[in-house]
């Protein structure tokens, strides 16, 4: 069995070889992230991976240790830096360093597998995720810090068919565990893959209604 940090470079490789393949005007289209491009998704992703113990802490400290003011900062942190120069970034950190590499590489793994997919769904390049690494990440998510799962999951039975995975009690969201992982992790327009009882609790906690 591959260790997380391995599956994890995986992850980023499948990554880096989409990005070289998008077009000026893709890097620039919209994601699935609210108000970010394509640029500013891989950018976020990478904005931790090059910080020191003591930068990280104190990009944490001055947001007051909130995660998406952190992210805002790194963003802006990141503004000016083309899609050539955030591929060599991206193709330099395959393996994963600095903070994604907490808890065994597992936000390293679920943080790339995300924005991937945040990336891939509007451009229309959807991809067969393979199960060792969608796996862990689908049992990570439910518990990483920065998704809060739980108020989205709670009192739900969630039942990847594809993967032989459930998690969870309640009525069934059932569908493929790639959709499964994107509304776990909060990602609207993802339900229309899913079915069961569940599915319209899991709508509105995701706000559609």
């Amino acid at each position: 069995m591959r260790s997380v940090k391995k599956l994890a470079r995986d992850e980023r490789s499948s990554l880096a070889e989409l990005l070289g393949s998008l077009t000026e005007e893709e890097w620039d289209s919209p994601s699935l992230c609210a108000g970010w491009s394509v640029r500013d998704v891989v950018a976020h992703h990478l904005s931790y991976d090059e910080l020191t113990t003591a930068a990280m802490v104190a990009r944490f400290g001055r947001n007051l240790f909130r995660f998406d003011r952190a992210n805002d900062d790194g963003l802006d942190a990141m503004v000016g830096v083309g899609p050539e120069q955030l591929l060599d970034l991206l193709r330099r950190h395959l393996t994963p360093s600095g903070l994604p590499t907490a808890f065994g590489s597992r936000i390293a793994l679920l943080d790339c597998m995300i924005h991937q997919q945040d990336i891939r769904r509007p451009l229309g390049r959807p991809r067969e995720i393979p199960a060792e690494r969608l796996v862990p990440a689908l049992d990570f998510a439910l518990f990483a810090p920065p998704i809060h799962a739980r108020r989205r999951t709670r009192g739900l039975t969630l039942v990847a068919e594809d993967l032989a995975w459930r998690a969870g009690r309640g009525p069934a969201v059932a569908g493929p565990g790639e959709a499964i992982l994107m509304a776990v992790a909060g990602r609207r327009g993802v339900t229309d893959a899913l079915s069961g009882p569940g599915v319209p609790i899991l709508r509105e906690r995701l706000g559609e209604g």
